[in-house]
């Protein structure tokens, strides 16, 4: 018979967790397939940032801009333990973008951002301020504005989490093998770790992100469809060039912009590129060129060099951007676009799309599902938040002072990265243990055995890449012996 739901969800990224939050808090009943794990494409790959997305104004993106920036102090009060300000801080280059041009774009950015908490922008005499110092002698001038940093998995993550919490079934690494109209509806078939199931659902939303067009084509069985322009973009993390906390926002001479930014404590976040991306999605990597594209623009500012031998990890993922015909990849619009299609059964496909967007994303998806499955509930994720981020926004320091009390024999490394992870939940990870010694097995740096079950009974967590790369990151600083007994460890526990 198979498993009656109101929308089927395909897609685990963060277009799809936000979409089967919104829509089961709302009193649908939802079900989710992620045919590999939850944030395990372009939802992990990302730059890391809640931003308004300052360079989108040169390619008049207005309304993505208004949004993002209204949306930066919302996520920060959903989610401030994997949330946090940063200030970023734009060096004036002599024969880029002039002076005036950057603080006329900062000054709308500004003026439209509906900041209660961020600051302002600011002038910097990088000859005075410290920000300067890692810098060539000759840049002097800099503007610092307001933007945040985000732990993209995690973020996923809780949204899939807080679904699951309020009613949604969450499939992972269950594909779509079919999706056929029955009368005015579907009849959606998976494979996956539970084996062949089947579920019947009144609305199909297709959130497959690089995938999206595939879905279109293979499971749907509908003719040729290319909406989607996919564009790779790669990052890599070098050891940390920097003391400060800020980040640098740098201009590049083709254009293009990149960012360096603080990362995991110890290092620097370097990117990203943009490129057409004509390749499968699941075997996206960096390139040598995209590699030496980064350290070459990193030294164009930065007065140590940064080599290769400074690489200590890198990442890649494509960018599903709807194809809207411009000519160059970084020019391709960051915007959303949303398709809903059919006539009796319908399903609602999503192309493109921000994670400092998706829940407004997710709103307007709501809208249209709404105009075809009628209302329930009514919009609510605006004043809500994720798991573990029930306190205020600038009380973060306070909650991690408070969990150090609690637990005084835990590392302060220990306890902090927690905290950053898992907000008020880092309570439920530690729970009665009082020393590192009651976590149980130790894998490496602060990963013990206590968190990774956690992780496997909370956070579908089933392999060790799971928890070293997208539940935590704990993957930079263990080694392969430690990965193997990470990997027997879950192996026996699932």
């Amino acid at each position: 018979m198979g498993t009656n739901v109101d929308i089927f969800v395909i897609g685990g990224g963060i277009n799809g967790a936000s979409i089967a939050r919104d829509a089961v808090g709302r009193g649908f009943s939802v079900a989710l397939a992620e045919m590999n794990d939850l944030a395990s494409g372009t939802s992990s790959a990302a730059t890391k940032l809640i931003h308004g997305g300052l360079r989108y104004l040169e390619h008049y993106e207005f309304r993505l801009v208004h949004e993002a920036l209204a949306e930066r102090e919302v996520l920060w009060a959903e989610a401030p333990h994997i949330i946090k300000p940063l200030r970023f801080v734009l060096p004036h280059h002599k024969g880029l973008r002039p002076a005036m041009v950057l603080r006329a774009g900062l000054a709308m950015y500004d003026y439209m951002g509906g900041r209660r908490l961020l600051p302002a922008t600011r002038t910097l005499d990088l000859s005075r301020d410290e920000t300067g110092t890692p810098l060539k002698p000759g840049f002097k001038l800099a503007f610092e504005y307001s933007d945040c940093w985000v732990d993209d998995a995690r973020f996923v993550v809780l949204n899939a989490s807080d679904a699951a919490d309020k009613g949604a079934a969450i499939h992972v690494r269950t594909k779509v093998s079919a999706v056929r109209r029955e009368g005015d509806g579907w009849l959606v078939e998976t494979q996956g770790e539970a084996g062949a199931q089947s579920f019947r659902a009144r609305l199909v939303v297709n959130a497959a992100g690089p995938w999206v067009d595939e879905v279109i084509q293979t499971a749907l069985g509908e003719a040729e469809k290319r909406h989607v322009r996919l564009v790779q973009g790669s990052h890599i993390v070098v050891k940390k060039l920097y003391e400060h906390d800020r980040c640098y926002f740098f201009q590049n001479g083709d254009g293009r912009i990149f960012f360096a930014i603080p990362y995991e404590d110890d290092f620097t976040l370097i990117g990203t590129t943009d490129r057409d991306y004509r390749g499968d999605p699941a075997k996206v990597a960096i390139t040598q060129e995209e590699t030496d594209y980064l350290l070459a623009a990193a030294n164009e500012y930065f007065a140590r060099p940064v080599t290769r031998d400074d690489i200590v990890w890198s990442y890649s993922g494509v960018r599903p951007l709807y194809d809207d015909g411009a000519s160059a990849a970084q020019e391709a619009t960051r915007d959303y676009v949303l398709k809903l299609e059919g006539e009796a059964a319908q399903v609602l496909h999503i192309f493109g799309g921000k994670l400092t967007t998706s829940r407004r994303l997710a709103e307007a998806a709501m809208e249209k599902i709404e105009g075809v499955l009628g209302r329930k509930g009514p919009a609510w994720t605006g004043k809500s938040t994720l798991p573990g981020g029930e306190f205020e926004p600038l009380a973060y320091a306070a909650e991690l002072r408070r969990l150090g009390k609690d637990y005084p024999q835990m590392p302060p490394k220990l306890l902090a990265r927690l905290m950053r992870q898992y907000g008020k939940r880092a309570w439920q990870v530690l729970g009665a243990a009082r020393s590192p010694e009651d976590l149980g097995p130790h894998f490496g740096w602060t990963l013990y055995g206590a968190e990774v079950d956690y992780l496997m009974a909370h956070e579908w967590a089933r392999r060790a890449e799971d928890v070293l790369w997208r539940r935590t990151k704990v993957g930079l600083r263990v080694g392969p012996q430690e990965v193997q007994a990470l990997e027997e460890y879950m192996a026996g526990r699932g």
